[in-house]
């Protein structure tokens, strides 16, 4: 069955083949240059439209050294990609009338209890409580590391986490949410937005509710019922050669890698943490992150499994931040202007103001080191980007390898 967009296109399958020989040729183009200007050292592409796979393309390598190329069952450490299946894990509970968006965190975590802000040089009782609906916005106060009070309290959390990491004493999961509840807040909840911990305080949350570690929970609610057996919070040892390494693009042009241990995630995860991050944890292929996105745009359902309900979806892809919230965000990140943000993703609101192409209430999220997921719900188009650059986040790579692939499919 072809695919909308090439059905209309072409009045036989010759010039089907033609054109989307043409839009391979042109991503193809880009990606190599990238990897030969040492931008990155490898990277792959995945693209379905309708539910078929539309395009797949890879150039370079997942290990430098060793001249292994980067493959479409490549393994990359998501970091925050991972947070758009921890907002899916909260919807199941939900649904099921286990979690309230209007729960006090408190009630789970006695760590937010009496919480207080940096303000003015000393901390001040909250105005209000957080509640669970804060941390799927970013409204809760919490932060990443930051030069403030609150930010290198959080750094101070996160040194020890790693301190500890596979030690007979590492922090799991509630220990460390508890941790970041009693630390103090940058702002008052619900004043403001502001990117930060959030999301590895709804995975403690999801496993206490649940009765389950975290990560088991995932993978009996969505990673089994979807076939992701990819994806997870560390890698069997007899996989570990299918990870990408981690490199860094220097300004002199020269490229190495950079084995990072970054927000308590450890760079080569052989064996179960004692701290599976909903914020940046996980690890996935293309093939199996686009089990979850088809998901998504099936209404909750694949391949006659349900793991959402049509309006559940609908729900968590439409999310956005309050007025006096939305500023925050758009001054946090100057390429995201047109989106909102609103249950761990961006959702596109205003195309005409965004900074690449892109369509109404696209939605999705990226991770530090660049791997990108985005749907397009309308056109029924997902876009995934797998690498492993230092610092990438949504970088021109991305930006030009979207607006070539919507820009002929559109």
């Amino acid at each position: 069955m072809y695919d909308r967009f090439w059905a209309k296109r072409e009045p036989d399958r010759k010039v089907w083949k033609m054109e989307r020989g043409k839009l391979k040729k042109l991503v193809q183009e880009i990606m190599d240059k990238a990897v030969a200007e040492n931008y990155t050292a490898g990277v792959n592409l995945l693209v379905y439209r309708d539910g078929e796979e539309l395009l797949y393309a890879q150039s370079g390598f997942a290990d430098l050294e060793e001249g292994r190329p980067i493959e479409r069952d490549t393994l990359f450490r998501l970091y925050s990609m991972t947070k758009p299946i921890t907002s899916a894990a909260v919807m199941i509970l939900m649904e099921r009338g286990m979690i309230d968006l209007g729960d006090l965190v408190e009630q789970f975590l006695p760590g937010f209890l009496n919480q207080k802000v940096a303000e003015g040089g000393e901390l001040v009782p909250v105005h209000r409580r957080c509640t669970v609906r804060d941390l799927l916005s970013m409204t809760s106060g919490l932060l990443y590391g930051w030069p403030s009070i609150a930010g290198k309290e959080a750094e101070r959390v996160f040194e020890e986490i790693k301190a500890k990491l596979y030690s007979d004493d590492a922090l799991s999961t509630v220990e460390i949410a508890n941790r970041f509840g009693s630390n103090p807040l940058q702002f008052h909840p619900g004043e403001h937005f502001n990117y930060g911990t959030s999301a590895d305080i709804l995975g403690a949350i999801v496993e206490l509710v649940s009765g389950m570690r975290f990560g088991d929970f995932l993978r009996k609610e969505i990673f089994e019922p979807l076939s992701m057996h990819d994806t997870g919070f560390y890698i069997p040892r007899g996989e570990i050669g299918r990870l990408a390494k981690t490199y860094v693009s220097e300004p002199d042009g020269s490229i190495h890698e950079e084995q990072t241990i970054h927000l308590g995630i450890h760079y080569r995860p052989v064996s179960a943490p004692a701290f599976e991050s909903g914020g940046a944890g996980l690890i996935s292929s293309l093939p199996d992150y686009m089990r979850f996105a088809q998901m998504l745009h099936n209404g909750g359902s694949l391949d006659g499994k349900q793991i959402l309900k049509p309006e559940t979806v609908r729900y968590m892809t439409q999310g956005a931040l309050l007025p006096w919230q939305q500023g925050d965000f758009e001054r946090s990140w100057d390429g995201l202007t047109g989106y909102s943000y609103g249950n761990l993703m961006r959702v596109m609101k205003d195309p005409g103001r965004a900074i690449m192409l892109t369509t109404p209430g696209e939605y999705g999220w990226d991770g530090w080191l660049g791997p990108y997921f985005s749907n397009h719900p309308g056109e029924k188009i997902t876009i995934l980007i797998g690498m492993q650059k230092k610092d990438a986040g949504t970088c021109s790579l991305t930006r030009r390898l979207r607006n070539v692939i919507l820009s002929n499919i559109l």
